[in-house]
């Protein structure tokens, strides 16, 4: 009997053993190793910042300083995870084309952080003050633009055809590579106005006009209608657009329009992983933002 109990428990003991080794291997397997963030962050600077030409509540840029904010915390709770010693984060901000402005170039200049060139001192100074920073010179940023009333659009056509590649991707595997771009979905520069058939470097009122109807999606496939693609190789970098807005509140279909758009020229890159969302109230972005970069 005693011999019955003795196996009983040596048994008993050793699937308690494979559970826990088991259930170990589980939890092991389902953590994935925390990246470096590469994180891009690229701003439209043409008239939908303009409070008076589009009002709102929170104004449209004060929506966008709102988002770079969470941005940063979401780069601050990376080199938390990784420490001081092991974060090699960077976060850097971007424009096309180049505003005129010698001072807001020297501002941005300031929010190119780089912490794989930092030592343990230097990066524990960007955890603690990167935020103030971020917010601090784009608010400057906000307000010389809107004060000069220089708008000279954004290129975003022309910056995925000849900067996206260089600016935005690491070669390397220990690096998550993320562009966010901040755009009421209008795509045009003056200097960027090309045409292939029915495909087009910006999205404008006249040629999406023609496609506000509920049945848009099949009449821009049967049609072919987009923006031209220039690269087919983008598989590693993930983009999130965040601050889509109609100019018309009467004509927001304009919203579906230039998000179907912009999907589409996005998988003809081979991006993978992206999300397009419209303007909204900052609480509401925020819990989009970290939906997506924790996902």
């Amino acid at each position: 009997m005693k011999k019955i109990i003795f196996i009983s428990t040596l048994f008993f003991l050793f699937s308690c053993s494979n559970n826990t080794q088991n259930n170990n291997n589980a939890k092991n397997q389902a953590k994935p190793q925390e990246k470096q963030l590469n994180i891009s962050i690229l701003l439209d600077l043409s008239d939908r910042i303009s409070p008076t030409k589009y009002p709102a509540t929170p104004q449209h840029f004060e929506r966008d300083i709102e988002i770079v904010k969470t941005v940063t915390e979401y780069f601050k709770l990376n080199i938390k995870k990784l420490g001081a010693y092991k974060a090699k984060g960077k976060v850097r901000i971007f424009f096309n084309p180049a505003p005129s402005s010698s001072t807001i170039n020297e501002i941005a200049e300031i929010l190119n952080i780089d912490c794989s060139k930092l030592n343990d001192d230097g990066r524990n100074n960007v955890y603690n003050t990167i935020t103030e920073i971020f917010v601090t010179n784009l608010s400057e940023i906000y307000t010389q633009t809107i004060k000069t009333s220089d708008w000279v659009g954004s290129d975003i056509w022309r910056f995925f055809k000849d900067d996206v590649k260089d600016y935005c991707i690491e070669n390397d595997n220990n690096y998550r590579n993320i562009l966010i771009i901040l755009t009421d979905g209008y795509i045009y520069h003056a200097n960027s106005k090309y045409q292939d058939s029915n495909r087009y470097s910006y999205l404008l009122e006249k040629n999406i006009k023609k496609y506000r109807t509920t049945n848009h999606e099949q009449l821009i496939e049967k049609d072919d209608f987009g923006l031209i693609t220039k690269q087919n190789d983008l598989q590693d970098l993930e983009i999130l657009v965040l601050e889509i807005n109609a100019e018309n509140n009467h004509n927001k279909i304009d919203e579906d329009i230039t998000k179907f758009t912009l999907g589409n020229w996005f998988k003809e890159m081979n991006v993978y992983k992206y999300q397009i969302f419209s303007s909204d109230l900052p609480a509401n972005t925020r819990v989009r933002i970290e939906n997506f970069l924790n996902n």
